[in-house]
């Protein structure tokens, strides 16, 4: 930790104001530097500063064409508790600036707890006059007494907010009503909120004109996976692919209680009028079939008609608060690739949420291997040299039969240190699995060696072809089977770093093209470190500009 003082830059004394007692040594009007180059830190997922992050909050994409990732942030420490929003900023999605604090707490005791941010484009809160760019947060208020929902108001476009003097805009006298996700429904010239009675299985609907007078509309309730509790429900409409037509999907993250334990995000298609939302049937989807995929959140203000995106936390509760990156690197969790998404009719279930990554191309530094015409063998690939740790691999078969369909396609990556590996592969009988168990730097009963799926699709191979792609990032693998029909999120921590590649298929029927390329992806954060190796962030106020200095506060 560090204590109140003043530092130079250049010639202009920059001044940090800290927090209150409870929250010594936080600045703010300045973002908390951070060490990228730990062995186990992502390069292309994002990850704070220093410290713990878990849920996104308040993801929006503003009219400048930045997007705005907030998180819940605990400055003070590498486990959960004494909550803020942090803050980063990307134009890509990958390069990402990180932003002083966005909103603290006011008080020893209180949480700012997940929510949601929209653009009042046309200020129907009336924070906003002359301009249509104000931002408005929606979040949960914890406090041992109560949890209550509360909106702050941003002049700037989302860097700095003001609390509204007249918070709480909803309160049910309970202490688990949680996770406000709002959005603009156009029909009714009204804003929607969805908001979780957490413990009581409920998703609460509420309509407002102005952000500030809320109305409940109706319930969604015990539908899907129970567990424990709902938490960080999502309202979005999202197309079907290959049409024009939009349906709305409600997302329910569960915790604890996931199939495989921990947390899990499922979600429901269907219709909304404005008021009511109504599930096509009750079955329950699983998002991701990985144990570390979580509190998704989609970004408001894309365009309309889109395929909207989204940014998930990439970690799970049951060991998120204990995994090595503390005590080593003094950060805790990541956040997903940020995905784009659509619904299709895939499986005999039906209106399947197909994930894929948003477009890579920035991050692509030059093909390490490629073969166009694989058939039963091996790729081998040494990918030591490549500065980020970072590979996405991207193999295609075709002239798949539609009968008496046999053979495999696995990857492992290997530590030339150690011999750890991580492990994956589909079998054409329809399975796919990922295998974390030989990595040894982790060891906790809650942190399942493997995960596993099968595909129940009527026609798994459409045309005969079939697609595996798969994003590794020193301790975090994101793999999605067929254009994202299913995709898992894995964490994993090696002792050494893997830097060893092998991609195999063995098996297939005669005729089965294969094509498979890789490619090594930049180190993201790269042009951002200082002369010391810290990444320092955005230090203008109102996040303007970038001024690289050597922030003397880097020991937290």
């Amino acid at each position: 930790m560090f204590s109140p003082c003043s530092t130079f830059v250049g010639t202009a004394l920059l001044a940090i104001v800290y927090a209150q007692s409870f929250d010594a040594g936080v600045p703010r009007g300045v973002p908390i530097a951070g060490d990228y180059t730990g062995p186990l830190r992502p390069q292309i997922h994002y990850s704070p500063p220093q410290h713990f992050m878990n849920d996104p909050n308040g993801l929006h994409l503003d009219a400048e064409g930045t997007y705005h990732l907030y998180y819940q942030y605990n400055p003070t420490d590498i486990v959960a508790g004494n909550q803020h929003w942090g803050h980063a900023t990307s134009r890509d999605l990958y390069h990402w600036e990180n932003q002083q604090i966005a909103i603290f707490p006011d008080a020893e005791g209180q949480g700012i707890f997940s929510g949601s941010a929209v653009i009042d484009v046309n200020n129907t809160s009336g924070f906003f006059p002359n301009q249509t760019n104000g931002v408005v947060a929606i979040y949960t208020l914890n406090t041992a007494a109560e949890e209550v929902q509360e909106i702050a108001y941003s002049i700037d476009g989302g860097y700095t907010f003001t609390k509204y003097a007249g918070n709480p805009v909803i309160s049910t006298n309970s202490t688990q009503f949680r996770d406000p996700k709002v959005i603009w429904y156009a029909q009714t010239q009204n804003w929607v909120m969805v908001v979780s009675y957490a413990q009581d299985f409920v998703i609460g609907i509420y309509t407002s004109p102005n952000l500030i007078n809320w109305t409940h509309a109706s319930n969604f309730s015990h539908a899907g996976l129970l567990g424990l509790q709902y938490e960080c429900p999502n309202l979005v409409p999202i197309p079907m692919n290959g049409t024009d037509s939009l349906m709305f999907v409600l997302l329910i993250s569960i915790n604890p209680g996931a199939p495989l334990g921990g947390s899990i995000t499922q979600y429901f298609p269907g219709s909304f009028n404005g008021t009511v939302f109504t599930p096509v049937d009750g079955a329950a989807r699983i998002a991701d079939f990985g144990k570390d995929n979580y509190a998704g959140q989609f970004f408001y203000g894309t365009p309309d008609g889109a395929n909207p995106v989204s940014i998930a936390w990439a970690s799970n509760w049951q060991y998120a608060q204990v995994v090595p990156t503390g005590s080593l690197e003094n950060w805790r969790s990541a956040m997903s690739l940020p995905r784009v998404n659509m619904l299709a009719n895939i499986t005999r279930v039906g209106y399947d949420l197909i994930s894929i990554p948003y477009d890579l191309t920035p991050l692509y530094t030059t093909v390490l291997a490629q073969n166009a015409s694989l058939g039963n063998s091996s790729v081998l690939l040494d990918y030591s040299s490549v500065p980020s740790g970072a590979l996405y691999f991207d193999a295609n078969f075709t002239g798949i039969p539609s009968v008496n369909v046999s053979g495999t396609a696995n990857f492992t990556f290997t530590s030339s240190v150690t011999g750890e590996s991580l492990r994956g592969g589909f079998f054409f009988a329809g399975d796919a699995f990922i295998n974390r168990g030989p990595i040894s730097g982790f060891d906790n009963p809650f942190f399942t060696d493997k995960v596993s799926s099968n595909d129940p699709t009527a026609n798994m191979f459409p045309g005969g072809t079939w697609r595996l792609q798969g994003v590794i990032d020193r301790s975090i693998l994101e793999v999605f089977l067929n254009n994202g029909q299913k995709s898992a999120t894995t964490t994993f921590f090696p002792e050494a770093s893997l830097d060893q590649f092998q991609f195999a298929t063995a098996g297939l029927n005669d005729g089965v093209g294969v094509s498979v390329a890789v490619w090594g992806l930049e180190d993201a954060w790269a042009a951002e470190e200082d002369t010391g190796g810290m990444v320092v962030g955005n230090d203008t106020l109102g996040g303007n500009g970038t001024m690289r200095r050597r922030n003397l506060f880097d020991g937290m």
